[in-house]
């Protein structure tokens, strides 16, 4: 059986498509176009403070990896502190947020599995055009999000 990942790729920063999600920065670095929806990848810079409400994926896992910065994780009945180097995972189906902490903005690598629900932050963003977190003016469309979440079986529980 051939691999499901028969091709060799490699993007450097910003090499990705990025868009401008709930106030953040996201780079889309690999969509399950390119992965035969194995998983995909998201760069994350998040401002100090930022939150993303409590919500549940119902089809796929979450793994995120601290690059900068600090937040503060709930998965499920776990609070875990996490800062530079600090690995997570999120299952599917378990309630889970996280929180930037500190003054500082921070930069999160996640990858889901299997992919797909990379389209849901591409619907629900603002493409950017250039690689810096967003002036704090750009609006949400919360009622494109909330579409988009029961699309891609996100429930957001707040």
């Amino acid at each position: 059986m051939d691999h499901p990942l028969n091709k060799a790729f490699a993007l450097a920063q910003a090499e990705g498509k990025i868009f401008c999600f709930l106030g953040t920065l996201l780079e889309v670095k690999i969509t399950g176009e390119k992965t035969n929806g194995v998983f995909s990848l998201l760069e994350e810079i998040d401002p100090p403070n930022f939150s993303t409400p409590l919500h549940i994926h119902h089809n796929e896992d979450e793994f995120f990896y601290i690059l900068e910065g600090e937040a503060t994780f709930k998965i499920g009945e776990k609070t875990i502190a996490a800062k530079s180097g600090t690995f997570l995972f999120a299952p599917r189906d378990i309630a889970h947020m996280y929180t930037i902490e500190g003054p500082a903005s921070a930069r999160i690598l996640t990858i889901l599995t299997p992919a797909g629900l990379e389209n849901f932050f591409i619907e629900t963003s603002i493409p950017a055009t250039e690689y810096k977190l967003p002036s704090a003016d750009v609006d949400a469309d919360m009622d494109k999000l909330f579409a988009a979440a029961s699309k891609y079986g996100v429930e957001i529980l707040d």
